[in-house]
């Protein structure tokens, strides 16, 4: 993996005593800085990486910190992190694995290991066959130190909440599946998930989720540090909503054709959102991008 395009403040560098180029002391350590983009590929100039190498999970954790709150302030933050073509298919054959790597399971794995919850939509539970989040050792300490629980929780946005809750999801979770869901489910539905253990969030006032009330439920239960998994119409809903912080997207470097869904579905944003580059790194063909909405 090679970092291609990181992004400094000369200002914020130069008062943590750390210099312009250095990859380290700023943005890495202090999470997401505004700032300065600077293009570097070659090796020779200061922070850049162009070796292609195996990064550690402390160095992905450290490129992919969520944001330092400012004193007293409990701001939640909304990642996405999803996967692409070239040609724009998020899926193939129904699946995101077809058209994903070693790598970008690598930096799904550290992205989880940073989450306080992971969001996903109930179509994506199905389709990708869910299983709860995992501890793992290599993020105890830091996870402990942010005063994280050992594995994030998955919250599920379901309308109907015709969900299979015999699933591992709901049976063996290291910490209990929450279910976002509107005011007017069924109760019977209702009853199901919370026999089957899960915590059930009413995040709206008809029969399907607002992401925005979404997004403060799971803030109100402490989880400020939120990924989204997708799928495409929750991540499109999310997106035209304006809750949307972030993006992690892996471009594959695979053509498709085929009819398959984009990253994000449904209706189309009046006026398109605007995002900014935070970080690029590169693996075999394979582009880790970070964009941050501005």
């Amino acid at each position: 993996m090679r970092r291609l395009f990181p992004v400094i403040d000369e200002t914020a560098a130069s008062a943590s005593g750390g210099s312009a180029g250095d990859g380290g002391g700023g943005a890495a350590a202090g999470g997401l800085v505004a700032g300065t983009s600077t293009r570097r590929s070659d090796a020779g100039l200061s922070g850049g990486d162009a070796a292609d190498r195996e990064w550690s999970l402390a160095e992905l954790a450290a490129a992919y910190a969520y944001p330092e709150p400012g004193a007293g302030e409990r701001r939640p933050w909304l990642r996405a992190n999803m996967v692409s073509t070239l040609d724009g298919a998020a899926q193939h054959d129904g699946r995101s694995q077809p058209i994903s790597s070693a790598a970008d399971m690598r930096v799904f794995g550290t992205l989880r290991g940073l989450a306080d919850v992971v969001l996903v939509g109930a179509e994506t539970v199905r389709r990708e066959g869910y299983r709860p989040a995992r501890a793992r050792a290599e993020f105890a300490e830091a996870r402990e130190a942010a005063g994280q629980g050992a594995a994030p929780a998955v919250a599920v946005v379901s309308a109907s909440l015709e969900l299979d809750f015999d699933l591992p999801l709901f049976t063996s979770p290291s910490v209990p599946t929450l279910v976002l869901t509107g005011a007017a489910a069924a109760p019977d539905r209702i009853a199901a998930a919370e026999k089957a253990g899960a915590r059930v969030v009413i995040a709206g006032d008809g029969v399907g989720v607002d992401p925005v009330r979404a997004v403060q439920g799971l803030a109100e239960l402490g989880h400020t540090r939120l990924l989204t998994e997708g799928g495409p119409r929750l991540l499109g809903q999310l997106v035209a909503s304006g809750v949307l912080d972030e993006l992690c997207l892996t471009v594959s470097p695979m053509l498709t054709a085929g009819d398959a869904q984009r990253i994000a579905g449904g209706p189309s944003v009046t006026v398109p959102k605007r995002f900014e580059l935070v970080s690029l790194l590169e693996e075999e063909g394979f582009l880790f991008s970070r964009y941050r909405r501005t």
